[in-house]
């Protein structure tokens, strides 16, 4: 039997993190994976403001930095029909928008930055690894039984097919989406898994004489069967710039599962290119569904339950691994000072008080995101099934000189600019406040009064509060000058 302190399951961002943190913290911890690595596909990309400051805490910011395509290259999330077609809406992406860069930057010392998933993986568990955290990878989580000490876990070897036991103090749960751990702690759940969905397609090809120029994060595209499943629209995403690249194609969930080949994997990207010339190579292909599900409770005795495995929702708004390395963060050092003497186990509980309504919220905030398409569709008078040509004179439309043309010119900005609850939602991604006994001063504290006039979702109100993230403040150290 191997004996450590926390036994964390999923290597993940959420899972990766809290190695990484406990590891700092000088927490012994064992991490395992049923996978003999991980990540094999970009997934989760956007790095936010908070994530940042936690990364920077670590030690590893420089190393992200070096890796990640910074908010200059990110630019604007853009709307046409297809990469070559008609460009019909811009939005500049979070701080590049010139009207919030001020926000931005008040609100933090940190960037945002774009880093796919199986670029930011490895920096997390190497270094997690170096400061003594052991990962073990084709491992795989059977079961587990707690007692008053501690949670002994049955683990299988995948390579030799033997089972054996790990004996931890603590278990955290971070197996993702179809968490094992969730299921044996039978959490309470709310919502619904699957409401829609899509195909994912990672792609090379070189489209810099397309977008080097006219730089754009995300190009959501408008063409026949673009509000069928998906996420909302078509998507073209950049992974690395300009040659690496990811589409989300939406499908009837309701009918039969599409089997996609590579042919047809390569006209779905040439159709949302609109270029059947341009050299494609397919580096993966994958379906997948849209949930939109929470944990009401996070915890039970000494397991406790993190990312993807307690919030299932959408990549709107860039809140899934953002917030999975947020729960880790909130916990890890819990854990550290439980385990170091520093605090009693009832620090513990204030980790459901205050994570689990952040995932709730969340979980709607993505799904509402994927929801608010329908305002551009309605604008564009494109409801329902539509044709090529029907979406192409909806589209003409907007060019024309006249009443109509000034009416629909009128009602596809004002849709477009809502999306900023997608793309420029800063007060989603800090407005967090925790509420829970841990919190001291936090029941005779007097709140910030809220601008009514700013809305909350997308503006940031800093507070020195208890209970809210500290507001960043530069420092000036005051010196004498003597002549």
């Amino acid at each position: 039997m191997l004996e450590t302190d926390v036994l964390i399951v999923g290597s993940g961002p959420a899972g990766s993190s809290a190695a990484l943190m406990l590891s700092s913290y000088g927490i012994r911890n064992i991490i395992i994976t049923k996978y003999r690595w991980l990540a094999n596909s970009p997934r989760a990309h956007y790095i936010s403001q908070r994530t940042m400051e936690i990364v920077r805490d670590l030690g590893i910011s420089d190393e992200v930095i070096a890796k990640a395509a910074p908010k200059e290259v990110m630019g604007d999330v853009v709307y046409c029909t297809s990469l070559t077609g008609d460009e019909i809406g811009r939005f500049p992406y979070g701080m590049n928008h010139p009207e919030r860069m001020s926000e931005y930057a008040k609100a933090s010392p940190c960037e945002q930055c774009d880093l796919p998933q199986h670029l930011f993986e490895p920096i997390l568990l190497s270094n997690a690894a170096s400061r003594g955290s052991h990962p073990r990878f084709d491992t795989e989580y059977l079961s587990h039984v707690q007692d008053e000490d501690g949670v002994t876990v049955t683990v299988l070897d995948r390579l030799t097919k033997q089972t054996y036991l790990i004996r931890c103090k603590y278990l955290i749960g971070a197996d993702g989406a179809s968490s094992q751990v969730v299921k044996d702690l039978d959490l309470p759940m709310a919502g619904k898994m699957g409401k829609s969905g899509s195909i994912s397609i990672i792609f090379k090809a070189d489209l810099a004489k397309y977008v080097s120029h006219r730089p754009g994060y995300l190009w959501w595209i408008i063409q026949p069967g673009a509000n069928i499943g998906g996420i909302g629209l078509g998507l073209l995403r950049m992974v690395r710039p300009w040659n690496e690249w990811q589409i989300v194609w939406g499908y009837d969930i309701e009918k039969e599962e599409p089997s996609l080949t590579d042919d047809e994997a390569i006209a779905i990207c040439k159709q949302l290119i609109g270029d059947n010339d341009i050299e494609i190579n397919i580096s993966s292909k994958s379906l997948w569904t849209v949930n939109e599900m929470y944990a009401e409770q996070y915890s039970k005795g000494r397991v406790f339950c993190i990312g993807d495995a307690v919030h299932r929702h959408p990549p709107s708004n860039g809140l899934g691994s953002n917030s999975s390395i947020q729960d880790a963060y909130n916990l890890c050092w819990k854990l550290a000072f439980v385990l170091n003497g520093k605090a009693g186990s009832g620090l513990l509980d204030s980790f459901n008080e205050e994570r689990a309504p952040v995932g709730e919220r969340i979980v709607k905030r993505a799904n509402q995101s994927v929801r608010e398409f329908s305002t551009i569709f309605s604008a564009l008078e494109l409801d329902g099934k539509y044709s090529t040509e029907t979406m192409q004179g909806s589209i003409n439309a907007l060019s024309e000189g006249n009443e109509k043309g000034a009416v629909k010119r009128r009602d596809l900005r004002s849709a477009i600019e809502y999306k900023a609850y997608e793309f420029a939602a800063l007060g989603v991604e800090t407005n967090v406040r925790y509420h829970s006994s841990a919190i001291v001063g936090a029941e005779s504290a007097i709140e910030n009064k809220i601008d009514s006039s700013r809305d909350e979702d997308l503006h940031y109100y800093p507070s020195f509060t208890s209970g809210h993230k500290l507001p960043h403040l530069p420092l000036v150290i005051n010196f004498l000058i003597y002549g």
